[in-house]
């Protein structure tokens, strides 16, 4: 549900909201404030003027006082702004909307972290969580001329330092003991993020006046009932009323909601009901029910309409009794509102405040029920499984605020590019703004929000276990509309790393965290929501008697391929649900010349050190490539290598995960996006630029695919899971012998139309020359899939270096190579390459293969740095064609602007660009180069 502004109610004329975010300014309190800036920054100055929403950095960066941090190792040289204390200060006059109200408030969604907040030299609260909003009453403090407005922020990296040990040292997996504050964990640093510890007021700060009462809380649940012979819309909404003190403190009130259809129209999609609050209570429930109501889908299983809901609070103008209580709804079914009426003009005629959202009617489900492979692991909307395809969310930027609703949408819209149905928001970031689950709910892009718990072990004493309950209550009330949220996950990792990270003797009985996973997070889940489920970790076998990581049972987390393996291995397991599972790789060539200045630039020069964060990362980037490409002495070839290493290991990982369907139900790749410039598993980099990757994973997502497999065969025909245990009935076609080895076509069918059809299967030799060939028949049930055996003498290679098979059907094709590229007998690429102009900023660029050439990639930013290819890795077989189109951004456009501040003069200049320069060599890429 989208709330007004950032999922908190939306003032109504009764309820007056003044935004504080002008005139701040920020100084040095405390802490190694470089001497350099003592006149700009010290205690007793004026300080430098400051935004709000914002943060420390994003404040000395706009003042011309500090350097990027993103850039170079700026990061080591502004490590001093984490250890100070910072003082944020404003004045303001008080609202002319505030007079005659009974109750001001100063009302902060978000302050980063450890503040004290101070009105006319009062302190009126102390926070200690970033994940939190906060509220203080200042009513016998307010003035009617100037107020000023103070809050004072403690060093997060100091106050973290003095809560381990006042806490108990716990075993974590960073510099800072990030397990001792309520902050986001990235935030400190991690494996692929900067450390720039942050502080400042991050979300919006407003002054709220209000008299008799005010929604406190408002948490609508939606669901939907299938039982019947249409779908019946469920929508509960939960209030809390605050009431102000005085002669109306103990009036009755009304909660009205109305329900509008999704056209945004009122009529027989829309219904209303009222309840009152009795005196005394601060609580009540409306229970609506609608019916024929449109069911919202997960994209790629149908639409996403979402309903208009309007909840107003107003004094009772009917006697106490009549209608509901606090905790208890209407006693019989919802009464329409009239067409003709205004929301609930009938129902509550003295509006004390209003509150607006939107929503979807769906249910929701995981289902780990114990079969006889072990313990599922699968999504359900709307009683129907759904086949996961994932990725792992961080904080888009380092710096939270600069994330908008724009940004939000440039990213799920390449989420939606890779055909992505779920990103999971993990527990090391934050509980995103309400625009990300807003453009979520409107995509059908599903939400699995982990609570922010990450990699360590956590203190459960106080103060620590009352932050967490009170952060908790916050996310589910406020979180809980959006119907595109479908899983609650209590921690990433935690219970894993108890189990296999040699916390045990460490802790020596200390508590670490598990009373919150399995009692206080799911109670308050289920107190709170009750409408989804919850996990208590990923990866999590559904029991704290079965290893968290096993692949049999529920969820599993795969980190051995990249840090000790290679990555054909992804198919020696095939777990119930993939969560984590990736391939590092740099970011696009614009990106990283952008933020490291490196004269020369190598893989290991000062610069590339600085932004390459994982243990040990370019000795497993090398170890990685090597048994396929030889290692690259060339800078842009040892960029190309390893993005196209990164793209093809996650494709096989997520083709070998889907051809598994339906032992297997989901991968959620780590990981989707970047909060900085630095070489990472994304799939986007940190200026917002597609890797390879992306275009791995549309076509790896795709909703029909067609994917080669090895596979063995047990006696019967059924095929064997590489632990050995068989997987069910056998394939088409299954001539190999019983234990032996084969190639099998898997047909992937994801939509809910069968597919039925022929495969061609061929064997050709680099020159295109046909070798031998097949044609199988095959049936793929909606949502399902279907295994063809490779006829042996298709598959059996008389020269493995220099043949392939290459399968197509209905437009779609698969190829499987017999040998690695660097033993093969690839060569040069010999093309043949134009480029067109079109209109309105694109380029067509036709590409023709004289010789195989192995996926071919136009790294168009190398040509101008905001240019976007529409697809990669497209291999050609000799004589073959493709086009690729090209967005440039025109001059003027906000993606202008975006590539030239980015360009800082060490890549491209993007106003020098011709559409010929993307026929460079450095620029339209392939495999074949690098042999």
């Amino acid at each position: 549900m989208t709330h007004t502004p950032n999922d908190h109610p939306t003032p109504a004329p009764s309820r007056n909201a003044a935004r504080l975010d002008n005139g701040w300014t920020v100084r040095c309190v405390d802490g190694p404030l470089p001497g350099h800036l003592a006149e700009a920054l010290a205690a007793g100055g004026p300080g430098v003027a400051a935004t709000v929403p914002g943060t420390v950095h994003t404040d000395l960066l706009a003042a011309g006082l500090i350097d990027d941090p993103y850039l170079d190792d700026n990061e080591r040289l502004l490590a001093w702004i984490g250890r100070c204390d910072w003082e944020y200060r404003t004045t303001f006059a008080r609202p002319a909307g505030a007079a005659g109200h009974d109750r001001h408030e100063l009302a902060f969604d978000g302050l980063d972290t450890v503040a004290a907040v101070a009105l006319n030299g009062v302190e009126v609260g102390r926070t200690a969580n970033q994940h939190r909003s906060y509220r203080f009453d200042v009513t016998e403090l307010l003035r009617d001329g100037d107020n000023e407005l103070t809050v004072r922020f403690a060093s997060p990296v100091r106050h973290a330092d003095a809560q381990a040990l006042e806490l108990g040292q716990r075993p974590q997996v960073n510099h800072h003991p990030f397990n001792a504050i309520r902050k986001a964990a990235c935030n400190f640093g991690w494996d692929w993020g900067i450390d720039a510890a942050t502080a400042g007021i991050w979300r919006p700060v407003r002054l709220e006046s209000w008299s008799t009462a005010r929604l406190a809380a408002v948490r609508a649940l939606p669901g939907a009932d299938l039982s019947g012979a249409g779908p019946i819309g469920l929508l509960d909404v939960h209030v809390d009323v605050e009431r102000a003190d005085g002669p109306t403190a103990e009036q009755g009130l009304e909660v009205g909601v109305t329900v509008r259809g999704p056209d945004g129209r009122r009529g027989a999609a829309s219904c209303g009901s009222a309840v009152t609050v009795e005196p005394g209570q601060r609580s009540a429930v409306v229970r609506l029910r609608v019916p024929d109501a449109e069911l919202w889908w997960p994209r790629g299983y149908g639409d996403q309409p979402l309903y208009d809901v309007e909840v107003v609070l107003g004094v009772a103008r009917k006697p106490s009794g009549t209608a509901g209580g606090a905790g208890a709804g209407p006693a019989g079914s919802p009464d329409p509102v009239p067409a003709d009426l205004p929301a609930h003009a009938a129902r509550v005629p003295a509006a004390l405040d209003r509150w607006n959202g939107r929503t979807g009617f769906r249910n929701v489900a995981l289902d780990m029920t114990p079969d006889d492979d072990g313990t599922s692991f699968t999504v359900l909307v709307n009683d129907r499984p759904i086949w996961v395809k994932g990725a792992n969310w961080i904080p888009d930027d380092t710096f939270f605020h600069r994330v908008d609703r724009a940004r939000y949408a440039r990213r799920l819209g390449q989420a939606e590019l890779a055909n992505l149905n779920l990103l999971r928001v993990w527990g090391g970031g934050l509980y995103e703004s309400g625009d990300f689950y807003a453009e979520c709910d409107e995509r059908g892009i599903l939400v699995w929000q982990d609570f922010a718990f990450a990699c360590a072990a956590y203190s459960e004493a106080e103060p620590l276990r009352g932050e967490v309950e009170a952060e908790a209550r916050d996310a589910v009330t406020r979180l809980a509309p959006h119907p595109s949220l479908v899983l609650w996950n209590g921690s990433n990792e935690n219970i894993w790393g108890y189990h296999d990270w040699g916390w045990k003797l460490r802790l020596d009985g200390r508590t670490w965290g598990l009373g919150y996973y399995t009692d206080l997070l799911p109670r308050v889940v289920a107190e709170l929501d009750g409408t989804r489920p919850y996990t208590p970790s990923s990866p999590w076998s559904g029991s704290l008697g079965v290893h968290p990581n096993d692949p049999d049972h529920g969820s599993m987390h795969s980190w051995e391929l990249w840090n000790q393996l290679d990555w054909p291995h992804y198919r020696d397991t095939v777990p119930r649900f993939m969560a984590e599972f990736g391939w590092q790789a740099p970011p696009a060539w614009s990106t990283l010349r952008r933020s490291v200045g490196d004269v020369p630039l190598t893989p290991e020069s000062p610069g590339m050190q600085v932004h390459q964060k994982a243990m040990e990362g370019n000795k497993k980037l090398t170890a990685g490539l090597v048994p396929h490409v030889p290692l690259p002495d060339d800078m842009d070839d040892w960029h190309w290598a390893m993005q196209w290493n990164q793209a093809v290991a996650v494709r096989t990982a997520v083709e070998h995960l889907r051809s598994w369907a339906p032992r297997c139900m989901g991968s959620v790749v780590w990981q989707f996006n970047d909060c900085w410039p630095v070489t990472s598993w994304a799939a986007v980099d940190g200026d917002e630029r597609p890797k390879p990757l992306l275009y791995a994973l549309a076509q790896a997502h795709a909703d029909r695919l067609l994917t080669v497999q090895p596979r063995v065969v047990e006696p019967g025909g059924a095929f064997v899971l590489p632990g050995g245990q068989a997987s069910g009935p056998g394939p088409r076609g299954a001539d190999a012998a019983p234990g032996a080895s084969a190639l099998a076509v898997v047909v992937v069918n994801d939509t809910d139309e069968s597919w039925t059809g022929d495969l061609l299967v061929r064997r050709l030799n680099y020159a295109g020359a046909e070798l031998a060939a097949a044609t199988v028949p095959f049936v793929a049930a909606e949502r399902g899939t279907a295994a063809v055996v490779v006829p042996a003498d298709v598959a059996t290679p008389g020269d493995a270096a220099a043949e392939l098979v290459v399968v197509t059907s209905g437009g779609l094709r698969a190829v499987w190579f017999f040998g690695e590229p660097r033993d093969s007998a690839l060569s040069a690429p010999d093309l043949s390459a134009t480029a067109r102009p079109l209109e309105a900023g694109r380029v067509e660029v036709r590409v023709t293969a004289r010789n195989l050439v192995r996926d071919l990639t136009l790294l168009a930013d190398k040509a101008h740095p905001g240019a976007v290819a529409d697809t990669a890795l497209v291999t050609l077989l000799p004589g073959e064609a493709a086009t690729f189109e090209v967005s440039v951004p025109l001059p003027g456009s906000e993606e202008h602007d975006r590539a030239v501040t980015a360009a800082t003069g060490r890549s491209r200049d993007p106003e020098s660009f011709d559409p010929q320069d993307l026929l460079a060599p450095q620029v339209l890429r392939s495999l074949n180069q690098l042999i």
